[in-house]
């Protein structure tokens, strides 16, 4: 007989994982940056479901940004998609106060 690994990682534990995933233009981790806009598993596989945006809808790096996403989550949850949302548009509104003080460190006028 199989098991089956019903466990799940807490929300707060994947957002923390997501913390090493850096912009790489702005230097500061996707989380503070308010690129986060969403996690939940997926009633219907259990797949962790991450909604999340960029600064720009232009931005070249989603590939790079998907990239690191993986690697970040890699050994955290066993399955994940990443849905690009583009509504609420991004804003520097959303960056925490974290965010704020890691842009001033790198030389932001924040």
């Amino acid at each position: 007989m199989t098991e089956i690994n019903t466990a799940r990682t807490s929300l707060e534990d994947v957002e923390e994982a997501l913390k090493d995933v850096i912009d790489p233009e702005l230097g500061v981790n996707i989380v503070d940056l308010g690129l986060l806009y969403g996690l939940k598993y997926s009633d219907d596989d259990g797949a962790l479901l991450i909604d999340m945006t960029l600064t720009t809808a232009a931005c070249p790096l989603t590939d790079v940004l998907e990239e690191q996403v993986g690697k970040a989550l890699d050994g955290v949850v066993d399955d994940w998609r990443l849905n690009w949302v583009w509504m609420p548009p991004w804003g520097p509104e959303r960056i925490t106060d974290d965010g704020k003080d890691q842009m001033r460190a790198l030389g932001f006028n924040i």
